[in-house]
């Protein structure tokens, strides 16, 4: 398994682009008191990590934890996209079920940045609820105390609102109205315009009439960016709530 593990990281290394550390450092925010504090990069891109990844999507379940435990950002994420790609290629349910037990046991907590969320979450627990959904599987996770979970939870419902089902996404979303995270706000601000764009545009703004006034700016910004200019106007200058 350890051989495994070093190969899977000298894939990476090989790949890895030392122009791009500062770029991504600075993205990702690892500054002292940023939310990626302390995150450290080697310079790999997604669809080259994504590429490695996919040829571990067999490996040991413990090298694929050992990969999402390291302290490189791109070694947690190739992990995690190695897990996304076990899970496409798995038919039977309860193959399924097992890798997102270990998405929610070992992964979650440990994807601490929203790419890592975003590249994992909407593939493995979100495809997973529109099979067997379960209203208190994100409540718990969008009542964490870990902000990445939070995150998890809007992020997860996805799939199901590209299925035309937006009610879990209205749900945590009310309940992420008076969040204080930005990440949140711009997470939850996503899902609502994905809401727009795949369940109709009055499915939107029949919410928004309801919570507009109440919504964080960068939240209600995100969530009408698809809208004309005039319906745009008409969120933006509702009284604050």
């Amino acid at each position: 398994m350890t051989n495994i593990v070093e190969n899977w990281k000298n894939d990476l290394a090989e790949l890895a682009r030392p122009e791009k550390i500062a770029i991504l450092s600075s993205f990702f925010k690892t500054g002292p008191g940023d939310y990626g504090e302390g995150d450290i990069f080697i310079g790999v891109t997604v669809p080259d990590n994504r590429s490695v990844a996919r040829r571990y999507a067999d490996a040991p379940t413990e090298a694929i934890i050992e990969m999402i435990k390291s302290p490189i950002h791109e070694h947690r994420l190739s992990g995690l996209l190695a897990l996304v790609a076990r899970y496409k290629k798995r038919k039977h349910i309860l193959d399924k079920k097992e890798i997102v037990d270990l998405y929610l046991t070992e992964c979650a907590h440990r994807a601490n940045n929203w790419d890592l969320v975003d590249l994992s979450a909407p593939y493995i627990l979100g495809h997973w609820l529109t099979l067997c959904p379960s209203p208190t599987l994100l409540d718990n996770l969008s009542e964490s105390k870990n902000l990445w979970e939070q995150r998890i939870a809007i992020v997860a419902t996805h799939p199901a609102i590209r299925s035309g089902n937006p009610d879990e996404t209205f749900r945590i979303a009310e309940r992420y109205l008076t969040h204080p995270h930005p990440l949140i706000h711009k997470a939850t601000g996503w899902m609502l315009r994905e809401v727009g764009k795949h369940c109709g545009e009055h499915t939107l703004l029949d919410f928004l009439d309801r919570h507009a006034p109440a919504m964080p700016r960068v939240m209600l910004s995100y969530a009408i960016e698809r809208l004309d200019p005039a319906l745009k106007a008409r969120y933006r200058s509702m009284p604050r709530r």
